[in-house]
């Protein structure tokens, strides 16, 4: 155990995690040439094409040192994204050290730091690393300051390095082994493992990945599940590499996977503890706190017959992704379908396409909603997900809405417009620090239901992507919220309603009519678009008819013909008003969800 060293890979988005991973495998010779391409680690198509990771890695290296010891390396890359830090705390939780990446031309963003608290809080080890030494805009010696700030290292202790060119490769993997400290555990004493992933395999079932802290474990052995009380035999043990390597025996400090026949997504919970039947451990290992979803959104199969399967293929991807909730619901114009908690609108898109891609399944979403918690008159507390779930007006109390701390690091120019952004999106400045000359952070106390929707994006484009966000909820306040009504027809459609605050409402009611008109198909007599706080109407708009012109065929006589047939045609104008149905097009309501 003395020669192994378990340790994560941390960083903000794009400052050169999956890119440093790739250099280690290469250094080590876990790859060979041929079978190398970039961003190794990154196994699902969705990473490839956006360039970014959402699932967490690991996988072993052998590594000789310079000494001429050899040590196993258990490595686990993480995701950058605010919207993936569930993954990169369940990998925490499996190391003893971890590299924090920092980009010499950016220095020390707001992800940064959310990502450094959390693996100082587990007692991890923090080896520094400066990528990106190679580009022209590299400042390694403002960067240090700020890591020697941030950590209170030696100047000495940061290792130079550019994952892009292999420089500085050497001297990480000698503060891997020289730094980072061997697993403590004991391999006499009864097993003890702690689930920290699992995925699906329609071969072989759940294949649960786990890393050991005391016991050991060979194929054969009776396990106990503890939280879920289900016992299983193990099939197959083994460690990862680029594809599972079978072994006869893993002990304490290992990271390996495990088979043994687990059929169903139920029975298995990332963050449980593995132990044996006959000879179980006293405590279980203290994992990492469940993930909160922030925002709520319906999920439909488009075509109404494939609830059932939509429901298989979301208890799948629930497995690889533990940070995903989802209920049952229905919905007057959708039929059945799913509520889903996600992490963020990032992960909300993620999940629809890994529902397309890796299931065949095409959905739609309906408005995106936070949590809101209702008090009522009677004193009771409801929490409510969904506008539908809101009691009638005269029976709530009041409603609080989840507030935010956010944390913003800017350049010194685009400070206004930013603090303009967060004040719109009615944000409460709470403090201003100058961390260089041209670099400030802002901290703002803000509602999370304007956060989510494009918020991230117009902070890019107001900073020119130089701005980082971190967020964390910090508790509730009175809001004077409102139920958003969309009456087509004078019918309610209930896909449609939205949780929005009483200032907003006006604005969105208008927007949201406006795209209507635009999306549904005309008929034969007028159709009201109306926008609606309860009784009360507040925006409108009208589809016109489409008109057949009645009197073409009447050439010459008395004007009287004419007028007879206008008003038979008026006649079966407001008859057809009268029984009219108005299906709004499955399109429409893609196109109304996307509005900005």
């Amino acid at each position: 155990m003395k020669n192994l060293r378990n340790f994560v890979i941390i960083a903000h988005i794009d400052h050169g995690k999956s890119t440093l991973a790739d250099r280690m495998l290469q250094h080590t010779g876990t790859i060979s040439e041929r079978d190398f391409q970039n961003q190794m680690l990154d196994s699902m198509d969705l990473e490839r094409e956006r360039g970014i990771t959402i699932k967490s890695h690991a996988i072993q290296m052998d590594y000789k040192h310079t000494d001429g010891e050899k040590y196993r390396l258990n490595l686990i890359d993480t995701p950058g994204h605010v919207d993936f830090s569930y993954e990169v705390s369940r990998s925490i939780a499996a190391a003893e050290g971890a590299l924090l990446v920092v980009d010499a031309s950016q220095g020390i963003q707001a992800q940064t730091i959310a990502n450094l608290y959390m693996a100082i809080d587990h007692d991890l080890e923090i080896v520094p690393v400066l990528n990106k030494m190679d580009l022209e805009a590299a400042q390694p010696e403002e960067v240090k300051d700020q890591i020697v700030d941030l950590i209170g290292c030696e100047r000495d202790d940061i290792v130079e390095a550019s994952a892009k060119t292999g420089l500085g490769t050497q001297e990480i993997f000698n503060a891997i082994i020289d730094r980072i400290p061997n697993p403590s555990g004991d391999p006499q004493k009864p097993l003890q493992a702690m689930v920290f992933d699992s995925v699906y395999n329609s071969y072989r079932g759940v294949v649960v990945y786990f890393r050991i802290y005391d016991g050991i474990l060979k194929p054969g052995d009776k396990l106990k599940f503890v939280n879920s009380e289900k016992t299983y035999d193990a099939e197959e043990i083994g460690i990862l590499r680029l594809k599972q390597i079978p072994k006869q025996k893993m002990e304490a400090g290992d990271v390996g996977y495990l088979i043994s026949g687990i059929k169903t997504s139920k029975d298995i919970k990332v963050g449980d503890t593995i132990t044996h039947v006959e000879n179980p451990c006293k405590n279980i290992v203290s994992g990492f706190e469940e993930s909160k979803p922030m925002v709520y959104a319906g999920v439909y199969p488009i075509d109404t017959d494939d609830y059932e399967e939509l429901r298989n293929s979301l208890e799948k991807l629930q497995l690889n992704d533990a940070s995903l909730a989802f209920e049952p619901e229905s919905s007057m114009a959708l039929g059945f379908g799913f509520r889903c908690g996600f992490l963020g609108m990032l992960h909300m898109e993620i999940v629809q396409e890994r529902l397309d891609r890796e299931f065949d399944m095409g959905v739609i979403t309906t408005v995106p909603n936070v949590s809101y918690k209702v008090f009522t008159t009677d004193k009771e507390v409801i929490e409510v997900h969904n506008p539908s779930g809101l009691p009638e007006p005269t029976l709530v109390d009041h409603i609080e809405e989840p507030i935010i701390h956010a944390q913003i690091i800017t350049k010194e120019a685009t400070v206004g417009q930013i603090m303009k952004l967060c004040i719109d999106k009615r944000g409460a400045l709470k403090n201003q620090v100058y961390l260089t000359a041209d670099r400030v952070e802002l901290t703002f106390d803000m509602p999370l239901s304007e956060v989510v929707f494009d918020f991230y994006d117009k902070l890019k484009s107001i900073s020119r992507g130089y701005a980082s966000l971190d967020y964390y909820t910090k508790g509730y306040q009175t809001a004077r919220l409102v139920r958003l009504d969309i009456l087509i027809n004078g019918e309610q459609v209930d896909a449609l309603s939205t949780l929005t605050h009483f200032d907003n409402a006006y604005g969105i009611g208008r927007k949201m009519c406006q795209r209507l008109k635009e999306l549904i198909p005309r008929q034969q007599f007028d159709i009201a678009i109306q926008a609606a706080i309860g009784t009360k109407i507040i925006a409108r708009e009208t589809v016109k008819a489409v008109r057949k012109d009645v009197t073409a065929k009447c050439y010459g006589g008395d004007i009287t013909r004419k007028r007879k047939l206008l008003e038979k045609q008026k006649k079966g104008k407001k008859r057809m008003r009268q029984v009219g149905n108005v299906e709004i097009p499955q399109k429409a309501f893609m196109q109304v969800l996307k509005m900005d």
